[in-house]
């Protein structure tokens, strides 16, 4: 049990040793870490917080939580164009939480430390009567003036998407036992999905000088998209056909065409959502080869201040919710 370690003990049995590759973070015996930023560089900054119950599952190993918490985060500074660099980690977690269980997350921890090169340098350990509740804010690295931001879409400019959409909230169904007739291959592939996302933080600061406006997909495509068109006073046709499912969604929405809805405003993908005007198709086929990730036209930014989604026979579609809220 925790108590036979208390918080400090806790500290430096498991987090202090995410810190070695920083030495400003002083292996969390200070009150704060001193890290010093690179000439011309920009520091991006964004914090995330994940509830149990609500962003993930009280049976999810505790390696996959952190993989999930720290990946959230990450794409975020992926989608403005940054390197990940630090980040510091808030837990609020039950007196009765293990000593295994914190040996697992910090495992995972170190495990995407060393995967997506970010280092732990702060943050601060509590004790809660409430859900698991965690939090990190992560600091990326991007030239000055490069960052990319919601706010730069231009009317015509295409819109494109990574990897495929809809996998998560498909994956979160299938987690819960609320998919039927899926082979086992296809559920561990969409709850894997919906487990541990892959921020594309290689492609994110590839884009900086290529487009115009990027987000990640995390409350859902058109909700995210919303976004994009509220901050740049524009808005967008979507072609349904033309967003990129994988395998395991194809079946699903082909057994079940409403499960459309669910891929449009389901979130957790944490994939890029970004437009860019044509030159960009001319990089596109390289882009996608040197970094081993798909790239998806998907429609257009227009003058028009609304979103319009269009089906197979280019009716317009109707969606119940564009995406997730919290409140």
């Amino acid at each position: 049990m925790t108590e036979t370690l208390g918080e400090f003990g806790i500290i430096k049995t498991y987090f202090s040793p995410l810190t070695a590759a920083e030495k400003g973070a002083f292996n969390l015996t200070d009150d704060a870490a001193i890290v010093e930023i690179p000439s011309g560089k920009n520091v991006v900054v964004t914090t995330d917080t994940l509830v149990e119950g609500i962003h993930f599952l009280s049976e999810d190993l505790p390696e996959n939580i952190a993989a999930k918490l720290l990946r959230v985060s990450l794409s975020d500074l992926a989608a403005m164009g940054s390197m990940p660099a630090y980040y510091n980690l808030s837990i609020a977690t039950k007196l009765s939480t293990t000593s295994d269980w914190f040996k697992g997350f910090a495992e995972g921890l170190l495990a995407d430390q060393m995967q997506f090169g970010i280092t732990l340098i702060g943050g601060d350990t509590v004790a809660t009567t409430g859900p698991l509740t965690l939090s990190i804010t992560a600091m990326g690295l991007v030239e000055k003036g490069k960052a990319i931001r919601r706010d730069g879409a231009k009317s015509g400019d295409d819109i494109w998407v990574s990897g495929s959409i809809g996998d998560a909230a498909l994956g979160l169904k299938a987690a819960t036992g609320k998919l039927c007739s899926i082979s086992e291959v296809n559920k561990k592939y969409l709850i894997s999905r919906y487990i541990k996302p892959n921020p594309q933080t290689l492609l994110g600061p590839k884009l900086a000088n290529l487009v115009n406006a990027a987000i990640d997909v995390s409350d859902g495509l058109i909700a995210d998209l919303s976004h994009i068109c509220e901050t740049s006073n524009l808005g967008a046709n979507i072609q349904i056909t033309d967003i990129p499912l994988s395998r395991a969604a194809k079946m699903l929405v082909t057994a079940k065409p409403d499960y459309i809805d669910l891929i449009l405003g389901g979130g957790d993908d944490f994939e890029l959502l970004f437009t860019a005007d044509k030159s960009f198709r001319t990089v596109e086929k390289s882009l996608t080869r040197m970094l081993n990730v798909s790239l998806t036209k998907i429609g257009t930014m227009v003058s028009r201040r609304s979103i319009q989604i269009f089906d197979e026979a280019g009716e317009q579609y109707s969606l119940p919710n564009i995406g997730y809220t919290h409140f």
